[in-house]
């Protein structure tokens, strides 16, 4: 008879360590427990001197210990998550920097930010998924989101629906983004160089057509009641359809272009370059953003540079709004333009 030999007994799981506590922090700062949630909370309307918020920092790195999110949402009776969807359009160093100092801003006032992907949900729908996070704000770049989307995140409980974009949303705060004003600045300064046959680019990206047409509308306005002529040129970001549309250029006659941002000027500008066409003497080139390599170009890129509101401001407005939810939207013109000439144009 063959005996089957028991296996042997698999080993204990090692012991789990117990997660820090503020207790355990304000223990080996040697403070309270108020003290390590006012530090870790970055509350400054207490006065906590640095030492003391120093040591509390340390503490905390050593154990590991970080504030836990939901049991501070339930003291405060909301959550302090903000939420930010992810935009469905493509985004330049600009608008990346300006999220950058909002989020800083945000964090500051002790507010948790997300940002959420969009893949799949758009609208309305999107506002859905949102609520499920239960934020206490929302901030929605560009257009798409209506009056019933804001219902939707304020039912689930948040305080303030902020948008990014052109235009108001009834029931939401409003950043209103005027993209004619750069259009117009492009269009007035070409015009004012002497240029009276002026195309403007029209990206083919997805999306862009929010911001693209507010600005050929405003080169439009610009010249309208001169000698002047606006041509629509639509443009893929790709190499071979840049050099297709430089193929024709002096068919077109056109003498100026503004190029929509500065990633196109560069595309177009190295197509009607490799074209023969001489840049400013044919033909004019301004962009728009003011990024480093425009500098670097040669000739160097005329451009319009955006004056976007401060990070700081933004994070203000959504604080007000949380502390304040019933008070009435506010709406705030928050994009200027202005040109900076180069060997361009």
């Amino acid at each position: 008879m063959v005996q089957i030999p028991n296996p042997p007994a698999p080993p204990l799981p090692a012991p789990t360590r117990s997660v820090p506590t503020s207790a355990d922090v304000a223990r080996l700062a040697g403070v309270s427990r108020a003290t390590v949630s006012y530090v870790l909370n970055n509350a400054r309307a207490v006065r906590i001197s640095e030492p003391t918020r120093r040591r509390v920092r340390e503490a905390a790195r050593e154990l590991g210990y970080v504030p836990h999110a939901a049991a501070r949402s339930l003291r405060a009776g909301h959550s302090r998550m903000v939420l930010m969807p992810a935009p469905a359009f493509p985004v330049g160093p600009l608008y990346s920097r300006f999220i950058n100092e909002l989020q800083a801003a945000l964090c500051l006032l002790d507010y948790t930010v997300v940002q959420y992907g969009t893949v799949g949900a758009h609208d309305d729908e999107a506002a859905r998924a949102w609520a499920e996070l239960r934020p206490v704000a929302v901030l929605v770049p560009g257009s798409g989101l209506g009056p019933q989307g804001v219902e939707v995140l304020k039912r689930s409980g948040a305080r303030a629906v902020v948008t990014l974009g052109p235009e108001t949303v009834e029931g939401a705060h409003a950043l209103l983004m005027d993209h004619d004003v750069v259009g117009y600045s492009a269009g007035a300064h070409l015009f004012d160089t002497g240029r009276r046959r002026i195309g403007v680019v029209v990206p083919g990206e997805p999306g862009l057509d929010t911001f693209s047409a507010p600005r050929l509308a405003g080169v439009r306005a610009a010249v309208r009641g001169t000698d002047a002529t606006v041509v629509e040129l639509p443009l893929a970001h790709e190499e071979e359809a840049a050099a297709g549309l430089a193929a024709r250029w002096r068919e077109l006659g056109l003498d100026g272009v503004f190029t929509y941002n500065d990633e196109y000027a560069m595309l177009l500008m190295r197509a009607l370059q490799d074209a023969g066409i001489r840049i400013p003497e044919e033909t004019a080139v301004v962009g728009a953003d003011d990024l480093m390599l425009g500098r670097l170009l040669r000739p160097r890129l005329s451009t319009v540079q955006l004056e976007l509101p401060s990070g700081q401001e933004l994070a203000d407005l959504v604080d007000r709004a949380v502390r304040d939810p019933g008070a009435a939207p506010e709406a705030h013109k928050v994009l200027g333009a202005s040109v900076i000439r180069r060997e361009s144009s």
